[in-house]
């Protein structure tokens, strides 16, 4: 097994306008799973293939272990890459594509049989190896793809959004199961996905970027609790944060007439609040609370969410709502009605609004 380290690692692509990748500053210790999120275009990808060898360094370096391997040929960094559309061969046999590596690199047809056997066995796919993908499910191809990897027993897994071609009740199953493996296995894994679910589920780390740039790396709760910046706030969390820039007099910002105290240690004359849908709450009380109008309420059984503006807002049918709450489902208003919202103070976040930079 071994760490993988990025030393200021940069791509850049002829002519484009900016890096995909700029002065990327990352370390993975020894059998930690560690996911890469952000939108598309955020550079993610391009770090994966930087490691794999299938993108060149132009600036910096990457290490695996204590190995500098920014120059070296994909097949001599002992990694294995498995890529969301699985690549297995279509003639061959579950156990020939599963072997296939260890084959071509000399390995003796029993050693081979056996650990192609033993994967199978971890994998579930045992019943499946005289198959060939085409009469597999997507599931069962994305296990084989798996499988190519254990059986070369390397010291990092390189695993690029496995899961996108997947339906979503299979996503939850494979990708409970992924993680399981990794942990059972302790083979260093980087992770990509654009999917912040499956980022803050699966990680023993999460590293957020954006635009090529690394904009925070935590363990999954903290990354929630204390996002670095409005960026990272926006992005993770489902429904995402609420934030609106607001104007500071007297210690206190205000939002739609509702004023909230802020921290002496605040001094921006202008802010972004941020607060979670979970940390606002209907009140009775009819001038306190951001008064908000009701345009939906989503219905998820367990859990409901409003989704509501707040006066003087154009009807935007690009932005769905000004704010979003999560609410009682035992106690939902309708469509049109007003309802005011509380911020609870102790979930309230502060960015500052020339900046993005966390303040609080």
């Amino acid at each position: 097994m071994a760490s993988v380290t990025y030393e200021r690692a940069t791509r850049v692509y002829p002519r484009a306008e900016r890096p995909a990748v700029a002065e990327l500053d990352l370390h993975v210790d020894d059998g930690e799973f560690l996911v890469l999120v952000g939108p598309s275009g955020c550079g993610k990808s391009t770090s994966l293939r930087m490691a794999a060898g299938l993108e060149d360094v132009d600036e910096g370096a990457i290490r695996i272990g204590e190995r500098d391997v920014t120059d070296v040929p994909p097949k001599d960094r002992d990694v294995a890459m498995v890529f969301q559309n699985y690549a297995l061969y279509p003639h061959m046999t579950v156990a020939e594509n599963m072997g296939f590596a260890l084959k071509i690199s000399g390995v003796k047809k029993k050693e081979i049989k056996t650990r192609v056997a033993e994967a199978a066995r971890i994998l579930d796919l045992e019943e499946y190896l005289g198959r060939r993908p085409r009469q597999l499910s997507g599931g069962q191809r994305q296990r084989v793809a798996m499988g190519r990897a254990i059986v070369r027993a390397p010291k990092v897994f390189l695993m690029d959004e496995p899961l996108s071609n997947l339906d979503a009740k299979l996503r939850v199953q494979t990708r409970a199961q992924i993680a399981t493996l990794q942990r059972r296995l302790e083979v260093t894994t980087v992770y990509v996905t654009h999917d912040q679910v499956e980022a803050m589920t699966m990680g023993d780390r999460v590293a957020v970027m954006d635009k090529g740039h690394l904009q925070q790396i935590d363990k999954p709760r903290e990354l929630f609790a204390k996002p670095a910046n409005v960026f990272v706030a926006g992005f993770v969390g489902s429904p995402q944060m609420n934030l609106h820039e607001v104007a500071i007099a007297d210690g206190q910002a205000e939002l739609a007439g509702y004023r909230i105290p802020l921290p002496r240690a605040v001094t921006d004359a202008k802010v972004v609040l941020g607060f979670r849908p979970e940390a606002l709450e209907v009140v009775a009380t009819e001038d306190a609370g951001i008064p908000v109008t009701v345009t939906v309420v989503e219905e998820l059984g367990a859990d409901a969410f409003l989704y509501g503006r707040l006066p003087g807002s154009s009807d935007n049918l690009v932005r769905a709502a000004d704010i979003v709450a999560r609410i009682d489902p035992k106690n939902v208003p309708a469509t049109g009605d007003l309802v005011r919202l509380a911020i609870r103070p102790d979930q309230l976040h502060i960015f500052s609004a020339a900046t993005g930079q966390r303040l609080t």
